[in-house]
Parts: structure tokens; sequence; C-alpha cells
């Protein structure tokens, strides 16, 4: 699907300060966790941040669904302003949010009444809603399950429910904060290929967070955060040239693009940013022949 030319998402010099209150209600003292954030993204992009702990990816996560507003800069969500309390509505169904922890949002003892609440609640018709259930379950892989209870299912199956809920809604953009940060490496798998599916099939904008490198790799575009400032941003493969940059802010890269930089400070001819075992075997093929 080819990507779209209009702006999503847009936000100019953003910034959020944490207070931190006394037993008599006076604040004491402030953390500011972003820092003059600038962000455009385009509909029916992905986007991967990436950041260690405390470098604010989370913070800006929830600015893109009005959990919280700035306290400087501005932020329009499809041309809706954040800080603008008759907006939060059409913030939030533009922008739906997939949380770390599926437990945290799933609500029901059915995985269909599940998916079927967040429509249930925005006055959709129950035929509608059904419809909306059914091919949201069928997006993220999940339909025969339609019956099951939630927690009869794996840590995977549970966040693609949760995904599928917010589906149902039919946001033009989900943002996914660290999704996978407490599934094993087959859930991993499961979510971020079912994010993808969605993005390419179904043009949905996807924001994704997170701090496993591997993931940000099928992204269009990947911005870095360090001490709540964007420090880089660039295609997956510009970023990922970047080892000894990501290094001195604590980020790792995929271990195939670790091993071929290895290799190359070693003196072999390999190219810089390689992001699969595929490409890099490619390029061994490639030096050998030569």
């Amino acid at each position: 699907m080819s990507k779209k030319e209009k702006s999503i998402i847009e936000g100019h010099d953003l910034t959020y300060e944490y207070l931190h209150y006394d037993d008599e209600g006076k604040v004491d003292s402030s953390y500011q966790a972003l820092k003059g954030v600038d962000l455009e993204v385009k509909e029916g992009q992905f986007i991967a941040i990436l950041g260690h702990n405390g470098s604010g990816k989370s913070t800006l996560a929830r600015q893109l669904n009005a959990l919280l507003v700035p306290t400087g800069g501005t932020l329009f969500i499809d041309g809706n302003d954040t800080r603008d309390e008759s907006k939060i509505w059409e913030v939030r169904q533009t922008a739906g949010m997939v949380f770390q922890n599926p437990d945290n949002q799933i609500i029901s003892s059915v995985v269909e009444e599940d998916v079927g609440f967040g429509p249930e609640n925005m006055g959709i018709p129950t035929k509608e809603i059904w419809e909306r259930v059914r091919k949201a379950l069928n997006a993220v892989g999940m339909l025969e399950y339609r019956k099951s209870s939630p927690n009869r299912l794996s840590g995977g199956q549970k966040q693609r429910v949760a995904i599928a809920g917010v589906i149902a809604m039919k946001p033009k953009c989900i943002v996914l904060d660290e999704p996978t940060a407490m599934l094993d490496p087959g859930g991993r798998a499961e979510v971020i290929d079912t994010v993808r599916q969605l993005n390419r099939e179904e043009g949905v904008t996807v924001i994704l967070i997170t701090h496993y490198m591997e993931e940000v790799i099928p992204s269009d575009r990947v911005i870095v955060m360090d001490e709540g400032k964007v420090v880089m941003t660039g295609t997956p493969r510009e970023i990922f040239s970047r080892v000894d940059d990501l290094k001195a802010i604590r980020l790792d890269v995929p271990k195939v693009t670790e091993l071929a930089y290895l290799l190359k400070m070693k003196g072999l001819s390999l190219p810089d940013g390689i992001l699969s075992i595929e490409e890099f075997t490619e390029e061994l093929d490639r030096l050998r022949e030569g």
C-alpha cells in the first residue's frame, strides 16, 4: 500500500514536566521528561521510537493519545490540538493505545466480548459491532479463539486480542508502548508480525515504542531518543550504520549488524548497516567470490 502524504501527527517543540508534590500539595521538585521534541508522522507510516529506560519514549507515547498533554509546545493528532479538552474524544478515536501488559487491557471473560467493548462504548449499532469484532480478530489471526477465555491464551495471543480491541474502534493510528516487553521471543514475533501486516495491508499508521533492536527493522523510519530529546532519526539502515553513536547512548544494534560491524573493524570489506542474516550471508558470499 502506498504511503500517503498527509501528516497525522505533528509535534513542535514538545516539552513535558513531571511534578512531585509534598504532603501539603505543593510542588517540591520536577523532572523534565521531554525537552523540545519535534515530530511529524505521515498517514500510513510505520515509525519506531527507540531509547533506553528514562529516554522519554513512553512519555512521548502517552502524549499521542492525550493521556498526557504538553507542558510546552504543541501536538496535533489528525489536526486536533491535544491540549483542547473538547477534542480529547477525537484524539483518542484517531490514536489507539496498546500497552506493555495485555492483562491491563483485557476486561471480559470471552475474547469476542472484550474486542467489542470499545465499539459498544462508542455507541456503534450491535450488528456493526459484531462485524467489526470479526474483522479485527481475523486481522490479528485470532478469529478461531473468539469464544475462548483470555485466561487460556498465551501472552502473545493476549496481546493480539488487545490489538484487535483497538482495531475494532477503527483508529487511523495505533500507538504501541513496548507491547512485547513481557513476552517470550515467540510471542514478540507474533505481535510484530501482526503490526507489520496491519500497516501494510490495512494502511494503519503505526508508532512502535520499543527497546528491542530487531523490532525496528521493518519500520519506515526510526526515531532515537535520549534524555528527553530526539538525537537521531533515519531509516533503520541509516540508524544501525551508526554503531558507535548508538553505543554511546547505551543502545545496542541487532546481533547480525554488530557481527558485521566487528568483522569490518577486523578488515573485511562489508557495508554498514547490515540488517538481516540473509543480507550478511550474501555479502560474505560476495567476498568469497571476489
